[in-house]
């Protein structure tokens, strides 16, 4: 999808159109791995390795792909260190930790809720 660029105020947007920026925004941070991803760098900056091993389960691939889409997103920062080999960091830049204050709220919510939607599961699929 190719998506116009948006111009105006923020409160003009039109979240509901096709090529909203917004909506491209919304589709890119609302994957699981993205979510993870804000969620452990609002604590701390890591290396790419040190990202991957908190993240059970996700591999290099998908790691770089949701970095790299942070990062273009303005939601991450990228560090590099000049030294041999390199030493790369990744942080949350302040868009990011704004986020991450909704990724708790969606943590803390799963947290109070997960006995409920797992009895909903059971009940739906038995």
């Amino acid at each position: 999808m190719v998506t116009k660029q948006y111009s105006g105020s923020p409160e003009d947007a039109d979240l509901t159109r096709a090529d909203s920026l917004a909506r491209e925004l919304f589709s890119d941070i609302a994957n699981k791995w993205a979510l993870l991803i804000i969620e452990i760098l609002g604590e701390r900056t890591l290396r790419f390795t040190e990202l991957r091993n908190e993240i059970e389960g996700i591999s290099h691939k998908m790691l770089t792909q949701n970095l790299r889409m942070l990062e273009r997103n303005g939601l991450v920062e990228r560090d590099v260190h000049p030294t041999v080999p390199p030493r790369v960091e990744y942080t949350l830049t302040g868009p990011g930790q704004a986020l991450k204050r909704t990724v708790d709220g969606m943590c803390d919510w799963t947290h109070r809720h997960l006995g409920h939607i797992e009895a909903s599961r059971h009940r739906f699929d038995t």
